[in-house]
C-alpha cells in the first residue's frame, strides 16, 4: 500500500464526536514517550501530520486521519504516565475505554513498544484486555534503530518468548524504525490484507 493521501479530520474525546463519514479505522496506542506520533508520520511519509513532542502525553485526544479517501488511521491517547495527575490519568482512561469499547468501526489496534525494553506489566495488562474483548491487534516494537541488528533480533525475539509463556501463540509482531523507514512496507501490507478482509 502507498500512502497517497493523509487528512486530519478531527479531534474527539468521545466516540460519538468522531467524523460523521464512516470508515474501518486502523488505531494506534502505546506508553509516553514509545515514538508513536513519529510513526505514524512515517507510515505517511509526511513528518508533520502527527504532532511529535519530547514531552510525554502530548496525545490525549483521539485524532483521525483519512487515509487515501478509505480509511482512517486514529491515533489514540498513551497510557502509562508516571508524573501525571490522578485525574488525568482517569480521564484518558476513559477516552481510550470509551473508543475501545464502542468503535463499531475498529478493524484493527497497533500496541507500540519500545524494541529496547523487556516486556512491560502495563502493556501486557493492556494487551491481555484487547485479548479479552477480541479486539484484533499486532504489536510494532519502535525504535529499532537504537540497537545493532543481532542485538534488536535478540531482543525482539526475548519479548515474544516471554509472550509465549503466558499466551497460545502471537498477534503479528513488526520491527520499526522512524528514522530509517524499517518496517513501512510490512506495516501497511498488513494494514492493506486487514482492508481487504474488512470488505469480505
Amino acid at each position: 500500500m502507498k500512502i497517497s493521501e493523509a487528512i486530519f479530520s478531527g479531534s474527539s474525546t468521545r466516540i460519538s464526536e468522531r467524523p460523521a463519514e464512516r470508515l474501518p479505522e486502523i488505531a494506534f496506542i502505546g506508553r509516553s514517550n514509545v515514538g508513536k506520533s513519529s510513526l505514524i508520520n512515517m507510515l505517511c511519509n509526511n513528518r508533520k501530520l502527527a504532532m511529535t513532542s519530547s514531552t510525554p502525553g502530548k496525545t490525549k485526544l483521539v485524532n483521525h486521519f483519512r487515509i487515501n479517501g478509505r480509511w482512517y488511521l486514529v491515533d489514540l491517547p498513551g497510557y502509562g504516565f508516571a508524573k501525571m495527575a490522578g485525574k488525568e490519568r482517569e480521564k484518558l482512561h476513559a477516552i481510550i475505554s470509551d473508543y475501545l469499547s464502542n468503535s463499531l468501526e475498529l478493524a484493527m489496534i497497533f500496541v507500540l513498544v519500545d524494541s529496547r525494553h523487556d516486556p512491560q506489566r502495563i502493556d501486557i495488562d493492556f494487551m491481555n484486555e484487547l485479548r479479552d474483548n477480541d479486539i484484533p491487534f499486532g504489536i510494532i516494537f519502535t525504535k529499532g534503530d537504537k540497537l545493532g541488528p543481532v542485538a534488536l533480533r535478540r531482543q525482539t525475539d526475548g519479548y515474544k518468548n516471554e509472550l509465549l509463556k503466558i499466551w497460545e501463540g502471537l498477534p503479528p509482531c513488526f520491527l520499526s524504525s522512524s528514522s530509517t523507514g524499517l518496517g513501512r512496507d510490512e506495516i501497511l501490507g498488513h494494514i492493506e490484507t486487514i482492508l481487504e478482509n474488512n470488505t469480505d
